[in-house]
């Protein structure tokens, strides 16, 4: 799920001082649980300062950057952005504006061009569902300033018609998907790529188009949110009910040792009775 945030030349840096601030805010900006936060910044050619509850938390931010996770205390908080270096926050050129982040949420704030490349911000919403057993969940998010995209594996479109700022999401087998990034209804040539994508069990792996395509500058950022297991539903087993060979052989193994132990000590004792009758 994603958030427009607002749109302006330093607006796409918005969320980039949260990543910084966690020791400016107060203890009034806390609602009692916590956020996670990731932050890109994929706005080429921009740097700015940001300053959250009247403090500046980022000085010279620049381009191509991708920051956290980090804990946040749920809540609302007052962001301003100004121009690098500005003396405080008292002319801001976008701002005040406030950011609230939901208690239990897993977000990314991404600054990136808009489809026509002008600066802007979405919120996105990772999703944190557990994945089944054996997969991992592949997010592709178009945040450049380039048309609809498709992205292929393979040869063939597995995401079509992706545009700016929007995104798809995928469960696959984990493995490694070689994918490019093509004009919706293309094959080549490729705008990104390709390259090589890593779909790991029991993680969400998301991959960025970021950049201007008319200047030349696309690139690809990737995010890795791990922890996404599924929880056991039982024993692990094989075909017709047979347990996991893991478990059972060191299971068989203790249970011929302990035969072979008990088998050794009655046979030492019949031993020891035929030796005595033969007294």
């Amino acid at each position: 799920m994603r958030a427009r945030l607002l749109t302006g030349t330093a607006a796409g840096a918005l969320a980039l001082g949260l990543v910084a601030s966690i020791a400016a805010l107060p203890a009034s900006a806390a609602t009692g649980s916590s956020a996670k936060l990731s932050v890109l910044h994929g706005v080429p050619d921009l740097t700015v300062d940001v300053w959250v509850n009247g403090e500046r938390t980022l000085d010279d931010f620049t381009p191509g950057t991708l920051a956290g996770p980090l804990d946040l205390p749920a809540g609302t908080y007052s962001v301003a952005i100004t121009a690098a270096d500005a003396a405080d926050a008292s002319s801001p050129a976008i701002g005040p504006v406030d950011l609230t982040l939901a208690a239990g949420g897993n977000y990314t704030a991404v600054a990136h061009l808009d489809a026509s490349g002008d600066p802007t911000a979405t919120l996105f919403t990772n999703d944190t569902k557990p994945t089944a057993a054996g997969q991992g969940r592949l997010t592709v998010r178009h945040v450049a300033a380039a048309p609809g995209v498709d992205v292929l594996a393979g040869g063939q479109a597995v995401v079509k018609n992706l545009t700016n700022p929007n995104e798809q999401t995928l469960d696959l087998p984990a493995g490694t998907v070689s994918a490019s990034v093509v004009a919706t209804g293309t094959t080549e040539p490729a705008l990104l790529g390709p390259a090589d994508v890593p779909v790991t069990e029991g993680a969400l792996t998301v991959v960025y188009a970021w950049g201007s395509a008319e200047a030349g500058n696309l690139a690809i950022a990737s995010q890795t949110v791990s922890g996404l297991h599924s929880d056991p539903a039982g024993v692990q087993a094989g075909q017709v009910g047979l347990a996991d060979r893991s478990t059972a052989l060191p299971v068989a193994l203790t249970m011929l040792v302990a035969a072979g132990l008990t088998g050794a000590a009655v046979a030492g004792r019949q031993v020891a009775q035929r030796a005595t009758a033969r007294r």
